[in-house]
């Protein structure tokens, strides 16, 4: 049930989430292929992991189908697409402007789109399988993230519309859902929040804040994250498909309004 010699394709394959998931697949003997628009944090993921680096915009038709082609070219197959990129869209509705909007949902939910478009017929040739890293964000809202908040919800969606279409031609999608990760992104949100609130502590005690409600108080590390999405890409999950798999610590069996009880007597 491992994924020896499976050929796995990662978009925002450089940092964070999609570097320890290519770690996690290739500590395996996959063969892993990592795509993303800056050369360098690719390169990085290589070197340690030996895949394969493309470098393209997952958002951009030409740039997936080629992408593809070249990974089938090369290796003959593909097994398991992992739609990883995303980010911005951090500000209200009011606040965001048409061009925000549009780089939200390019960079979240186009890349998906297109790239799972692209991928789509190879995996009906291997029976392969589809992993989409949404995030919390995509069943909840948080505070002044629209456009992100929107781009999420609609890749849960986009992934049971995989499920549903082509489960009949034996291909499995599934969405994961993290909460707080410690990655690069997180990181300068940590150290931003730290400024702007004052908080001594810095990176850390904005971690410590943002998880103090999170029944497991504390992130997860990108290598736990990639644990649950090498799971869904691999013969372990075969009867799962359309599943969204959250893993944030339990943050969301927390019922918000009734926290003032635990708070009564501090």
């Amino acid at each position: 049930m491992d994924t020896t010699g499976a050929v796995v394709a990662i978009t925002g394959g450089g940092t964070g989430i999609g570097a320890a998931v290519a770690r996690r697949y290739a500590d395996e003997g996959a063969r892993v292929v990592v795509l993303g628009r800056r050369r360098e944090p690719l390169e990085e993921v290589a070197a340690r992991t030996g895949a394969h680096v493309i470098v393209c915009d997952a958002s951009v038709r030409a740039e997936a189908d080629a992408a593809i082609a070249e990974i089938t070219g090369r290796f003959g197959r593909l097994d398991v697409a992992v739609a990883n990129a995303g980010g911005h869209g951090l500000s209200p509705v009011t606040e965001t402007g048409d061009e925000e909007w549009e780089r939200a949902l390019r960079v979240n939910l186009s890349s998906a789109f297109v790239f799972c478009r692209a991928a789509l017929p190879s995996l009906i040739a291997t029976g392969g399988q589809v992993v989409v890293v949404s995030s919390l964000a995509g069943l909840f809202a948080g505070p002044n993230v629209a456009g992100y908040t929107v781009a999420k919800h609609a890749l849960v969606g986009l992934t049971r519309s995989i499920a549903r279409d082509f489960g009949p031609h034996g291909v499995r999608a599934n969405a994961v859902c993290p909460g707080w990760v410690r990655t690069p992104m997180a990181d300068a949100e940590m150290d931003q929040f730290a400024a702007d609130a004052g908080f001594d502590g810095g990176r850390e005690e904005g971690y410590r804040r943002v998880t103090a409600e999170v029944p497991l108080r504390r992130p997860a590390e990108p290598a736990e994250i990639a644990a649950v999405i090498r799971f869904l890409g691999s013969p372990e999950s075969s009867y799962i498909t359309g599943a969204v798999l959250v893993v944030d610590g339990g943050a969301h069996v927390v019922d918000v309004p009734t926290l003032a009880f635990e708070r009564a007597g501090e």
